[in-house]
């Protein structure tokens, strides 16, 4: 079994990149509501507890008995749980006198004690907390001050439970990985064994033992979580997985004949389905985002439901579920996950199909997929293609969705990609496509006047899709890219470049 690091979440928008950073040094953890605490057992090497919206002084604020960890395990609270613990073991948190937000410095380091190991005088940390730690229980001692903040961090003496009032896991705190490495390695003991060869091996085993010699039905994307699973699920059980690829007609273009080889020469036992019609039919006339993703969800049930019942003794259905969703799906009452839009291929396929599910990505980040498909050989055209929306070009379709403008938009989008790959911007982005608009402008080709569509261009650089700043193209790339776009796709004869963040946009447009 994989020794793990368990991070009790109270609801802050940072917990995820706590984990990220936990992962990052090769440390498996998992990310569990404060209200959910799952069976501590012998491979449990330590517990972070997150910071929180709340403050420790509400009535209503997150409680937990950490009792059940101090002395046992290691134990460290960041912000909102170094204050919880001070405050429940006879301390005083109060209101900050000063603002405590942003960029501070650690003026006093305690050099010899573990946490602080290897940490340079001066070391700058992120705060971001609108309580204080005023007093220290008795048993406590500060290891660590900035010039207005005493309790920066601490340590319960004769014990591994330590807590600090800022955020290691944020880059602007220069050693924060650093200060991690010392809790994980030098005070739970880890051993830095979870890496994407070990992840592939333990799943792949796990599989088999699961699945056995069960039929399995997998929806392929093109993308490289439904793939990474595929390949996974694949050396676990061979041509009892049963992939199918469907053509919803709101693809990119010749995207489904080229992933169609890309998976054929991987070996995977996949049928490709064209059902572009159907789609399209229950599109028309349809113009609100959220019944696009509703119309399309529907018809994707009712063909994959066709093309799995003609698979004999099928029991098991997979899905690329990655890490993410987990979390979103349990996420802590009043945390800063909300609902956005809905996402059609989150949550199954519905109760008449009757299918166990299989989800041998749910506990790995984006990232992690990549280098686990990377580590399984997966192509370079699916491992680093970029994210793509489930119900595809019919939200990047303002409006309602017909054939004609899905072909204008494949086309154009088809130009701006592949400026991108041949001028090397491709890997540097997070994500791109090109919007068509529900607008037209007047424009002039030769003698003539001209009123037709606008497209807009949109690349984004991100680590996760959290958040995300637009990328930056070069002047010289834009004019090219709008030039050949304006020439070559006929209905086009503008293109707009959208220079909006996340928040407070979104990635894609509806």
């Amino acid at each position: 079994m994989q020794e793990k690091i368990l991070i009790l979440d109270f609801g802050s928008q940072y917990t995820q990149l706590i984990a990220r950073r936990v992962r990052e040094l090769n440390v498996y953890c998992e990310i569990h509501p404060f209200n959910k605490i799952p069976e501590i057992d012998q491979y449990t090497k330590g517990v972070i507890f997150s910071g929180s919206p709340s403050s420790v002084r509400q009535a209503d604020a997150p409680q937990v008995d950490f009792q059940q960890f101090h002395g046992k395990l290691p134990l460290l609270g960041v912000c909102y749980g170094a204050q919880y613990l001070a405050q429940h073991s006879g301390g005083q948190v109060v209101p900050s006198e000063i603002r405590e937000y942003g960029r501070a410095n650690l003026a006093y380091i305690h050099t010899n004690n573990t946490l602080m190991k290897d940490l340079p005088a001066n070391s700058q940390v992120w705060m971001s907390h609108g309580d204080t730690i005023k007093e220290i229980p008795a048993g406590f001692e500060i290891i660590a001050s900035t010039e207005s903040v005493k309790v920066a961090a601490y340590q319960i003496k004769g014990t591994q439970t330590y807590g600090i009032q800022f955020h290691p896991e944020v880059t602007h705190s220069t050693d924060g990985k650093q200060l991690l490495q010392n809790f994980l390695l030098d005070i739970c003991g880890c051993t830095q064994d979870w890496t994407p060869f070990a992840f592939a091996e333990e799943t792949i085993a796990q599989l088999k033992a699961d699945l056995q010699d069960d039929k399995v039905v997998l929806g392929l994307s093109g993308g490289v979580d439904s793939s990474v699973a595929a390949l996974l699920l694949h050396q676990a059980i061979g041509k009892n997985l049963h992939c199918i690829f469907v053509d919803n007609g709101l693809l990119r273009k010749n995207e489904f004949e080229s992933v169609l080889d890309s998976y054929k020469e991987l070996g995977l036992n996949v049928k490709g389905v064209n059902a572009k019609q159907r789609f399209y039919d229950a599109l028309a006339g349809l113009s609100d985002p959220e019944q696009k993703r509703k119309a399309i969800g529907r018809v994707f049930i009712e063909v994959f439901d066709d093309e799995a019942h003609q698979i004999s003794d099928v029991k098991w259905l997979a899905q690329g579920t990655i890490y993410p969703d987990v979390i979103e799906s349990v996420s802590v009452n009043g945390g800063p996950s909300a609902t956005i839009k809905s996402h059609h291929n989150v949550g199954g396929l519905p109760d008449f199909m009757k299918l166990k599910v299989v989800e041998p990505l749910k506990t790995l980040f984006k990232d992690e997929v990549r280098r686990v498909g990377k580590a399984l050989g997966l192509p370079e055209n699916i491992l680093h293609r970029h994210p793509f929306p489930g119900p595809g070009l019919a939200i990047r379709i303002l409006g309602d969705v017909t054939p004609e403008k899905v072909a204008i938009l494949q086309n154009a989008d088809h130009i701006y990609i592949k400026n991108l790959e041949e001028s090397g911007w491709y890997d540097k982005v997070w994500q791109a496509g090109t919007i068509y608009l529900p607008i037209q402008s007047v424009g002039v080709m030769g003698d003539e006047r001209t009123y037709e569509n606008v497209v807009a261009l949109r690349a984004v650089s991100s680590v996760d899709g959290m958040t995300a700043d637009w990328s930056h193209l070069p002047y010289e790339l834009l004019a090219k890219i709008s030039n050949e776009i304006i020439n070559n796709v006929k209905g086009v004869n503008r293109v707009v470049y959208d220079i909006s963040s996340k928040p407070p946009a979104t990635i894609e447009w509806e």
